[in-house]
C-alpha cells in the first residue's frame, strides 16, 4: 500500500512540475526553457543540500539549534575551505535558494542578484579540485535574456515566479533520505522535454528502460564495477543507471563521460549533482570524442554504455592522423566519412577493460553494410570481441521510429561464437511510444545471460559460420521468424475439395436437366 501511495505522489509530483513548466514558459519554446526549469531546480538542490550538511555537521559537534540559512554571512566565511574541499562549492547563507526566494518580490533587481550568486557558486570552486566540475554550470541559465521579457520587470516576474514555483515542489527534506526525488524530476522533466521536442530532445536522452537494460548488460554476473564511461554522454541519464542498478557506491572510482554539446554538457554535469553524485566521483568533459577524446589517462573502463547519435559525418579519412590513432588503427580502415558509427564502436573497444562489457545502441545498418564498415566488422568478429547482438523494437527513441539494434562487446568471452537475440516483438505500446516494460527486460537479460538458443528468439552462432557469410550480423539472418501461419490438413483439404467437386458435378446435372425440361416445354 505504502509503495502505491509513494507512485501516487510521485506521478502528481510529476504533473505539478510539467504544469509549471508550461505555465511559466509562456513564449519560450520548450527546449529552451528547459535550462531555466532544470537550473532552478539545481539551484535549489545545492542550497539545501549544502544547507543539510552544514546543519548536520555543526548539530553533531554539540550545537544543537544550528540553522545555515539564518547564520549572518560573515560568521558563515570561517567554513568555505572545508567545505569546498568536501563538497565542491560554497554558498553563503543571504544567497541559498530559499532566501533569495524570500526576497524576490520586492527585489527590483532579482536578475542582478541571481546573476551574482550564481557567479560566486562557480567562483567558490576557482583554484580548487571541483573548478572544471561548476564552470560554466550555469551558463544556459541566462537571466538576463530577452527570451523571459522584453524589459528588466517582465523578466524579473518569470523569475520569482520560477523560484517561487520550484521552492513550492514537495521534494521532501535531506534528512528524511528523499534527495533521490531531486533526481527523479529532473529525469522526468528532460524525458519529457525530449518527447515533446522530437529529434532534438531525442539526440540528448535515452528513454529510462532502455538505459537500465544497457546498465544491466554491461554489469551483469557483478556486484561492483571500477568505472563507467560514455563517451555520448548526453544529459548523463545512461551512466547515472549504474548509480540505480549497482548503487553508487559500487562505481568504485566513479562516472566519466565526454559529450561534443556545450549546453547538453552542462545539463549532464548538473545531472550528477542533483544524483548526489559527489564532483570527486565524476568527471564529464567537452569535446569531440572521436577526434579529442578527453579519457585517455583514465582508460579502461570495467562498464561502458553508449546511445551515440546515428550515422553522423567525421572527417574519417579526410584526416591523415586518423588511420594512425591506436583507437582506430587495428581495423586497418576507418569508418566512412558520412558514417561514424563504428567509429565509436573502435572507441569503446579500444578503451574497454580486459575483463569489461561494453553495450552500444547501434543503427542497424552497421550490421550489414559493406565496404570500410564491412572490413570492421570482420576485424572485430574475427577478433572474438562480439559477444551479442539484440535487435530492439521500432519506435523506442525521441524523434526516431527506426528499429535500432544493442552490440555487446567483450575482450575475454569463453566461447567462439556470437548469441542473436531478437527482441523486435517485446514491446507494449504505452502512449505514442513503444516502451520495454520491465517483464520484457528481464526476458532479453535472462536470454543474454544463459546464452542458449530459443526457438524463434535467440541463436548462438560460432564466429566461423559468421565469417562464411560476410560477417554480416543482422539478427533476423540467424533467427527464424516464428510462422504465424495456421497448419493446414491437407489430408482434409483435399477430402473437402472432393466433395466439392461432386457437388459442382451433381448441380451442373441438375442444371443439365432444367434446361432440357424448358426446351422440351418450348
Amino acid at each position: 500500500m505504502a509503495e502505491t501511495t509513494k507512485e501516487a505522489q510521485r506521478a502528481e509530483l510529476h504533473k505539478t512540475i510539467w504544469r509549471i513548466a508550461n505555465d511559466l514558459r509562456g513564449s519560450v519554446d520548450g527546449w529552451d526553457f528547459k535550462s531555466y526549469v532544470l537550473g532552478m531546480l539545481f539551484y535549489r538542490f545545492i542550497s539545501e543540500n549544502l544547507t543539510a550538511y552544514l546543519n548536520e555537521s555543526e548539530r553533531s559537534a554539540g550545537t544543537a539549534n544550528f540553522d545555515y540559512a539564518s547564520l549572518p554571512d560573515d560568521q558563515a566565511e570561517f567554513g568555505r575551505k572545508e567545505t569546498v574541499a568536501e563538497k565542491g562549492f560554497y554558498i553563503l547563507p543571504s544567497e541559498l535558494f530559499v532566501n533569495v526566494r524570500n526576497r524576490a518580490a520586492h527585489d527590483e533587481n532579482l536578475n542582478e542578484t541571481l546573476a551574482a550568486i550564481f557567479k560566486n557558486i562557480e567562483g567558490s570552486a576557482t583554484g580548487t579540485d571541483s573548478e572544471d566540475d561548476l564552470k560554466g554550470l550555469f551558463d544556459d541559465l541566462d537571466v538576463n535574456s530577452s527570451k523571459l521579457g522584453n524589459s528588466v520587470e517582465k523578466r524579473n516576474k518569470k523569475l520569482s515566479g520560477l523560484l517561487d514555483a520550484i521552492g513550492d515542489l514537495p521534494l521532501g527534506n535531506f534528512q528524511d533520505h528523499t534527495i533521490d526525488l531531486f533526481g527523479d524530476a529532473y529525469e522526468y522533466l528532460m524525458q519529457m522535454y525530449a518527447s515533446q521536442a522530437g529529434k532534438s530532445g531525442g539526440e540528448y536522452y535515452t528513454p529510462q528502460e532502455v538505459s537500465e537494460l544497457l546498465a544491466r548488460i554491461a554489469v551483469a554476473g557483478k556486484t561492483s564495477v571500477n568505472k563507467v564511461y560514455d563517451p555520448a554522454v548526453g544529459s548523463g541519464s545512461l551512466l547515472l543507471k549504474f548509480a540505480k542498478v549497482l548503487g553508487k557506491e559500487n562505481v568504485r572510482q566513479g562516472f566519466f563521460g565526454q559529450e561534443i554539446n556545450l549546453t547538453t554538457y552542462n545539463l549532464a554535469r548538473i545531472n550528477m549533482f542533483l544524483h548526489d553524485i559527489n564532483y570527486e566521483k565524476f568527471d564529464i568533459r567537452h569535446g569531440d570524442t572521436l577526434i579529442d577524446p578527453q579519457h585517455e589517462d583514465d582508460e579502461p573502463f570495467e562498464a561502458i554504455v553508449s546511445n551515440p547519435p546515428y550515422s553522423i559525418k567525421w572527417e574519417g579519412d579526410a584526416n591523415p592522423l586518423l588511420i594512425n590513432d591506436s583507437r582506430y588503427s587495428p581495423a586497418g580502415v576507418l569508418a566512412p566519412k558520412s558514417k561514424a558509427d563504428l567509429a565509436f564502436t573502435m572507441h569503446m573497444l579500444s578503451w574497454l577493460a580486459v575483463n569489461g562489457t561494453a553495450a552500444i545502441v547501434e543503427f542497424p545498418g552497421v550490421l550489414y553494410r559493406g565496404g570500410a564498415e564491412g572490413k570492421i566488422r570482420k576485424y572485430l568478429i574475427d577478433n572474438n570481441y562480439v559477444d551479442t547482438v539484440i535487435q530492439l523494437p521500432p519506435d523506442l527513441f525521441f524523434g526516431t521510429t527506426i528499429a535500432t539494434c544493442i552490440l555487446v562487446l567483450k575482450k575475454s568471452k569463453k566461447d567462439n561464437s556470437i548469441l542473436f537475440i531478437d527482441a523486435s516483438n517485446e514491446f507494449d505500446r504505452i502512449g505514442n511510444k513503444n516502451k520495454l516494460t520491465e517483464q520484457r527486460r528481464q526476458k532479453i537479460l535472462d536470454t543474454f545471460i544463459a546464452r542458449e538458443d530459443v526457438d524463434h528468439f535467440a541463436k548462438l552462432v560460432p564466429n566461423d559460420e559468421i565469417a562464411e557469410r560476410d560477417y554480416l550480423i543482422s539478427v533476423s539472418s540467424y533467427v527464424d521468424g516464428e510462422d504465424s501461419r495456421e497448419a493446414t490438413d491437407i489430408t482434409a483439404l483435399n477430402a473437402e475439395i472432393a466433395r466439392i467437386v461432386a457437388r459442382q458435378t451433381e448441380l451442373r446435372v441438375s442444371i443439365d436437366e432444367i434446361v432440357a425440361d424448358l426446351e422440351g416445354a418450348s
